[in-house]
């Protein structure tokens, strides 16, 4: 199946969690003394419905405390973060979460190193067709898809969860990584 048609068929709690862990590995290397995981409240909200909304409002928070210049996609995070629904049965919710794909996708493009790839190649890796896309852009939407799988054959586990947190977290070692890299090779002068 399409990333697209994944997103789809997910149940809430699927459609929570991928949110989540798309916008969880979007998130900028944390600063000496921030919080290093401003989105753990939230992922206790994907397993308990009923702790969404304060979850959310918990994640909300951790994120505004982020310190002032902080840039990356944090602007984009916290209007998504906004924009969330507050109950997780809401119909919503899916729109929420496949905005939260669409982002992750667009951060890992201004990554790669795509020369002219823009929304047409992230239509189309959506819609189940990779080509022409670079290696972090492929790897996201390989990672989502393998998330949303996940979440499907786990049901309401808690196992499920665990997994894709490890599957987001190493997605957001590699975006990170990638970014460092990229910072490097601008150097100090074009910073």
């Amino acid at each position: 199946m399409s990333l697209l048609e994944l997103i789809a068929a997910a149940d809430e709690r699927a459609l929570a969690a991928s949110g989540v862990a798309c916008l969880d590995r979007c998130l900028p290397q944390p600063a000496d003394g921030a919080d290093q995981d401003p989105f753990r409240p939230l992922w206790v909200g994907c397993a308990v419905a009923d702790e969404w909304q304060d979850r959310l409002a918990e994640a909300r928070a951790a994120l505004d405390d982020l310190p002032p210049g902080t840039d990356g996609a944090v602007p984009a995070i916290r209007k998504l973060l906004g924009e969330a629904p507050a109950e997780r049965t809401d119909p919503g919710l899916r729109a929420w979460a496949d905005a939260c794909s669409s982002l992750a996708l667009e951060v890992h493009l201004g990554q790669d190193a795509t020369p002219g790839a823009g929304a047409e190649l992230l239509r189309r890796c959506r819609e189940g067709d990779p080509a022409g896309a670079g290696p972090l852009v492929a790897g996201e939407v390989r990672r989502q898809i393998r998330i949303l799988e996940m979440l499907a054959e786990s049901g309401a586990a808690a196992a499920g969860l665990r997994q894709v947190l490890d599957a987001s977290t190493e997605g957001q070692r590699v975006l990170r990584a990638a970014t460092a890299r990229r910072a490097r090779g601008r150097g100090p002068d074009t910073e």
